[in-house]
């Protein structure tokens, strides 16, 4: 199936390892060009040298702090200035820190509101201008199954990515006419490191062991199984590419069946 992404002109957003990386790679097997940035310099440009190689793409890597507005500025310019302009936008940034309510901080909720919140406007801001040249483009947010669901432990991500779902609607109505659409991807419990992190913590509060632990997530999902990164990925390539024309302002869950809602 032709997505119609090649020669397309991307931007992966802390895409050194983990789902965006997956994706990073996934638009690349499509053709398109792809810029990608991490605060991790090694593994950033390790992970590009990969991709560039395995599909004789163009890949820029520039390594950059999300929460930076001025370091995003400058990098999706770079990027214009490379490809001849941006086209798809992945916003991506670490998750905040598990904690309970009352363990939580001034300090950590700003943290959090500047990199799972303030970054998507940091990244929109600078890209939706250059969507709106060509009349085209697509801005796809990565969040977490918390903003359908919230997990007990996981506060800064359920209160601030929620906020995330108004602003890709607000957005979604307002470029609509531009030619461009707007939409979440939410994942559930994924292999990434941040996963691995969280069982650690937990299982070490439970007394139980990681394994124990994990397999208890595994039995939360109807498929029964952690998601892999190449799996959200491809949610997230299909709602950048054509064939997701007449689909914005939504969330996709990936989730295995986890969210118990209707």
């Amino acid at each position: 199936m032709d997505l119609g992404l090649k020669n397309r002109n991307v931007i992966v957003a802390a895409s050194s390892d983990g789902i965006a990386r997956a994706a990073a790679e996934k638009f690349a097997g499509e053709g398109a060009r792809v810029a990608m940035c991490s605060r991790d310099a090694k593994k950033l440009n390790a992970a590009a040298g990969q991709i560039s190689e395995r599909y004789g793409v163009q890949v820029l890597a520039e390594p950059l702090d999300v929460t930076d507005v001025g370091a995003v500025n400058e990098f999706v310019k770079h990027v214009a200035q490379e490809f001849g302009g941006v086209d798809v936008c992945v916003t991506n940034a670490g998750g905040p820190p598990a904690k309970m309510f009352l363990a939580t901080t001034t300090e950590e909720w700003h943290r959090a509101m500047e990199l799972n919140f303030m970054s998507v406007i940091y990244f929109a801001r600078a890209v939706l201008p250059w969507m709106q040249k060509n009349q085209w483009g697509r801005l796809v947010t990565i969040t977490s199954i918390t903003v359908r669901q919230p997990v007990s432990d996981l506060i800064y991500s359920n209160a601030v990515r929620a906020g995330v779902l108004g602003l890709i609607k607000s957005l979604s109505n307002e470029f609509g006419k531009d030619g461009i659409t707007v939409n979440n991807v939410g994942p559930g419990y994924t292999a990434t490191e941040r996963l691995k992190q969280l069982i650690a913590k937990r299982s070490q509060e439970m007394g139980v062991s990681p394994v124990e632990f994990e397999a208890g997530l595994w039995a939360e999902a109807p498929l029964k199984r952690i998601g892999q990164p190449e799996e959200i990925a491809d949610a997230i390539v299909w709602l950048a590419s054509e064939r997701a024309s007449y689909i914005t302002g939504q969330t996709l869950l990936v989730d295995g069946g986890l969210f118990k809602g209707l």
